[in-house]
């Protein structure tokens, strides 16, 4: 995937849930072994985490010779950020487009979508 900034991953993976993005790259890549069972070294894979205030994201990405650390922070607004804490998740392509738009990665409409019979906001108004 060639991203707006020239980088190229093929993968995109979501740590969910709220992330310290005070540490650094090796804070990072051992978060991704140790937490999710995944190795921070698979090759042009960007591994996504999101702070508390969901208004910045910290990217690390392994390109074969070289870590990258990514650093975005919005001006205004906030991430719709996947909130179970103790996954990670591959993305698709879309979904990292609608993440970066500021948008949910998870459809609110079609086949994909799970709604709560217990949710207030799926219940009508009669």
């Amino acid at each position: 995937m060639l991203t707006e900034n020239g980088l190229t991953f093929k993968k995109v993976i979501l740590a969910v849930g709220k992330s310290d993005l005070r540490r650094g790259i090796d804070g990072l890549a051992a978060m991704v072994r140790l937490k999710y069972g995944l190795d921070p070294l698979q090759e042009d894979t960007l591994f996504l985490f999101c702070g508390v205030r969901r208004d910045r994201l910290k990217g690390l990405l392994w390109t074969g010779d070289r870590f990258i650390l990514l650093y975005i922070r919005l001006a205004d607004g906030c991430f719709q950020w996947p909130g179970t804490a103790e996954e990670a998740r591959s993305i698709t392509p879309e979904e990292f487009k609608r993440l970066m738009d500021g948008f949910s990665v998870d459809s609110s409409v079609g086949p994909g979508r799970v709604v709560s019979v217990n949710d207030p906001k799926a219940k009508r108004k009669r």
